[in-house]
């Protein structure tokens, strides 16, 4: 499954800001969708607030949805929003850190939008920054909600005020007793001669720069996530084959929509990374396509799981 955190391009580095964004990626994701397309992929597009927004966007995301080539989720950035009643600073950047009524009404304002610009209500949630809170789950229950995937697994976000997923693995699981609820992690394996003690190791993988470095330039304990962003053809499909000789049914991909357009995030900045970009989908798929794995849409997932459609 590959989705995408569909959203504006900002200054990652910088402090966050309600307004001043651009969104000079959307006419990218025409080329994408009809590159994925081929392969007989349905892509996710998680859909944050300016995205939606955009009228270009929005007619694309409703073109795609009524073809069933694509599904639309919500990606909740809270600085831009609304309802406002949050102080602008990194804490309140993870959404499950805020109030739990401004949390709902934030994730509730989006998921009606969305419903309205693209003719059909979303049930799958993925907070930006992956920023989940103590909250959330009761949030996503309670307004029907049937898939989150807001866990990068293995990552620890502690140190900036967000969550820690270094104890969680890239396996789904559900979030109630009921079967409501499914969280689908980023898929993120470790690889090397100390895979197999990954779990014992993951908190100190995470809180140490140091060691982190020393265990990956070594080979000893790498962590690689699905994404190609930042990790290279050569590490995804070394993981790729960690997770299947680990008997995991389900590669959850990812990456941000502003990597469609070079300049506007750290792993495209030229149209020559853009090629290298298309290069590594190319190279990913046709090795996943070797090894037996076949695409899922986010429909197909639900009626495996009895998850309801909505």
């Amino acid at each position: 499954m590959i989705s995408i955190d569909t959203e504006e391009e900002f200054d990652w580095d910088g402090p966050f800001q309600r307004s001043g964004h651009t969104n000079v990626s959307v006419g990218k994701l025409e080329r994408f969708q009809s590159f994925v397309e081929k392969y007989g992929i349905k892509p996710v597009y998680f859909v944050d607030y300016s995205i939606v927004q955009n009228d270009e966007a929005a007619a694309f995301l409703k073109s795609a949805v009524k073809n069933d080539s694509a599904s639309v989720g919500v990606h909740m950035h809270p600085w831009i929003n609304p309802p406002f009643e949050e102080e602008l600073n990194n804490h309140n950047s993870f959404a499950g850190n805020l109030p739990k009524e401004l949390e709902e009404k934030k994730i509730i304002k989006l998921r009606d939008i969305l419903e309205d610009k693209i003719g059909k209500r979303p049930t799958i949630y993925r907070a930006g920054r992956y920023g989940v809170g103590p909250n959330t789950i009761d949030i996503l229950l309670k307004h029907g909600f049937a898939i989150d995937s807001s866990v990068r697994s293995r990552f620890d976000y502690s140190d900036e005020s967000g969550p820690d997923f270094a104890h969680i693995g890239p396996k789904p699981f559900w979030l109630d007793q009921n079967h409501h609820l499914l969280e689908l992690p980023l898929t993120t394996v470790f690889s090397g001669l100390l895979r197999k003690q990954a779990d014992l190791l993951s908190p100190s993988f995470n809180r140490s720069g140091l060691l982190r470095a020393f265990l990956s330039k070594s080979k000893m304990l790498e962590r690689i996530p699905l994404t190609p962003e930042g990790v290279s053809a050569r590490e995804a499909k070394e993981a790729i084959d960690v997770a299947l000789d680990d008997q995991l049914k389900l590669l959850v991909f990812s990456f941000h929509s502003p990597s469609l357009s070079p300049g506007h995030t750290p792993y495209v900045q030229t149209s020559g990374d853009l090629d290298r970009f298309y290069d590594w989908w190319r190279a990913i798929i046709d090795h996943l396509l070797e090894r037996g794995v076949s695409p899922i849409g986010i429909d197909d997932l639900m009626t495996a799981t009895s998850l309801p459609h909505k």
